[in-house]
């Protein structure tokens, strides 16, 4: 651990910015300010009362982070991860048919590879927003298993295009996510 009181020449290092370059091939980091738009064109409709609003959308690494907005209750999917995702519940409630516990307001939730769900947002519940960072792909299936459909990053990337294109927005706006 570096000593706080060492102050070469009476600066204090803890205060001087990092002075070396940053590596040539490094991508610029993205900043958010309002992470829960007014905006409602920034949010991208998935089905009917259901949409996500991209933060960071990783081509290169594959996975996505986003905010999902229900509004509505009832089934929103039935899915499947191959990989970890993770989950910070910003606003309402939810829970999976196969689990019993609720994911409510202020709580996390880590969804382990191979877990395989059937998300429900409650009667009540008028408005559901989930930051989730999902890695890989996410595969849609019936109760036995099938699989009915899928989203990846690339899908989230063009849904992005489409929407901001339609709205307005220009469809490279999505360019300011994509890493």
């Amino acid at each position: 651990m570096p000593d706080d009181t060492f102050e070469p020449e009476g600066r204090d290092e803890a205060l001087m910015p990092y002075e070396l370059p940053f590596p040539p091939d490094a991508r610029e980091e993205i900043v958010v300010p309002n992470a829960v738009p007014e905006d409602e064109r920034i949010w991208v409709p998935q089905a009917e009362n259901v949409a996500f609003r991209p933060l960071c959308l990783s081509a290169s690494q594959g996975y996505w982070m986003n905010l999902l907005r229900v509004r509505k209750s009832g089934v929103l999917s039935r899915h499947r991860h191959p990989q970890p995702v993770h989950g910070y519940v910003i606003k309402g409630r939810w829970h999976y048919l196969e689990h019993d516990w609720t994911a409510e307001e202020g709580g996390y939730v880590y969804e382990p590879p191979g877990e395989t769900h059937t998300l429900v947002v409650p009667d009540g519940v008028e408005e559901m927003i989930t930051y989730f960072q999902v890695n890989g792909v996410m595969l849609y299936v019936d109760p036995r298993g099938k699989t009915m459909g899928y989203e990846d990053v690339f899908t989230k990337i063009e849904m992005c295009r489409r929407h901001y294109e339609a709205v307005g927005l220009g469809a490279d706006y999505v360019e300011r996510f994509i890493r």
